[in-house]
């Protein structure tokens, strides 16, 4: 049953529709339309906007021969199925938005009339679902300057306290989605800009994304930065000298940039652009060096004490 101010709306077995007065017999009427404000489709309890009945408003409530009474807001289980949704309202109000808004058509790069479709559950509420909060660890840094290694650690120490993550790894990326693209500068850029893009989505979906790759110049990583509100990229520097990863080379890179195999490489002839202003900087000299554990465990400390870790 459908309140209207002081009337009632009920489906019968009767093809009709009836509008029911508390001081007046029924109305019988074959269509009615109604304007109809509902936030969320899902819901047997429906909001009606006014009282009126007429022909110029948003969405119609059609008749239904149903073998049985069915009821809205009512103690009935079955709510007959209805066109397209599950209450028969126009999309653009079942969406809260209105349908001016929803032809506002978009340009973005190569991609026209465009729109955005808003969702009922929002970022906030996946992140109370985590309980915790959305964000992009971007690791960056030289070939053989721990990356990689530091990725899985941070992961398995977020992991053992009940948070998710997902790690994209650079060299991963291109086996799949980026294995069209080469190391070229322009390659490169374009395989930063869609890891950052993909990142961005594990952040909205309230992960901890853990973006582990070279990422060279500062440009391409502001440009990731600049994409994701603020407070939700967190750039991680593994501050490793040219001369200690070159010493390590853990995938014979460096070898075979010397000998000229491989051209382009980072650090070699090809230039590495240090962060600036970097949220956290991993210090390793060559030294006595911290292990992977323990660099995660800082990265941990930094995101219990911003709250990140925290619905």
């Amino acid at each position: 049953m459908l309140a209207i101010g002081n009337l009632s709306l009920i489906w019968r077995s009767s093809p009709d529709f009836e509008i029911a007065d508390s001081s007046s017999s029924y109305l019988p009427v074959k269509f009615g339309f109604v304007k109809l404000s509902v936030s969320n489709c899902r819901s047997k309890s429906l909001g009606l906007n006014g009282t009126e009945l007429r022909s110029s408003v948003l969405a119609s409530i059609k008749a239904m021969d149903v073998s049985r009474t069915s009821y809205i807001n009512g103690e009935a289980d079955n709510i007959p199925d209805l066109h397209q949704s599950e209450c028969n309202v126009n999309d653009d109000e079942s969406n809260g938005v209105s349908g001016k808004t929803l032809r506002q058509m978009s340009t973005v790069g190569k991609s026209t009339n465009i729109v955005w479709q808003k969702c009922s559950v929002e970022k906030i509420d996946r992140q109370e679902l985590l309980q915790q909060k959305g964000c992009v660890l971007w690791i960056t840094g030289l070939s053989g300057s721990g990356k990689s290694s530091l990725a899985c650690a941070l992961s398995r120490g977020l992991h053992s306290r009940g948070k998710l993550t997902y790690i994209l790894d650079g060299d991963n990326v291109r086996h799949g989605l980026n294995s069209d693209l080469s190391f070229k500068a322009e390659d490169r850029r374009e395989n930063i800009r869609r890891i950052g893009e993909v990142a961005k989505l594990f952040a909205d979906a309230g992960v901890i994304c853990i973006a582990s790759l070279i990422s060279p110049y500062r440009k391409d990583r502001g440009a990731c930065r600049d994409i994701l509100p603020e407070g939700d990229f967190i750039e991680v520097f593994m501050d490793v000298p040219l001369q200690v990863c070159e010493a390590r080379d853990p995938k014979g890179l460096y070898k075979l940039a010397r000998a000229g195999k491989i051209k382009g490489f980072t650090g070699i002839d090809d230039p590495y652009e240090p962060p600036l202003n970097s949220e956290i900087v991993l210090h390793q000299n060559g030294g006595s060096c911290d292990s992977p554990s323990e660099l995660a465990e800082k990265v941990i400390s930094y995101l219990e004490e911003k709250g990140y870790l925290e619905g």
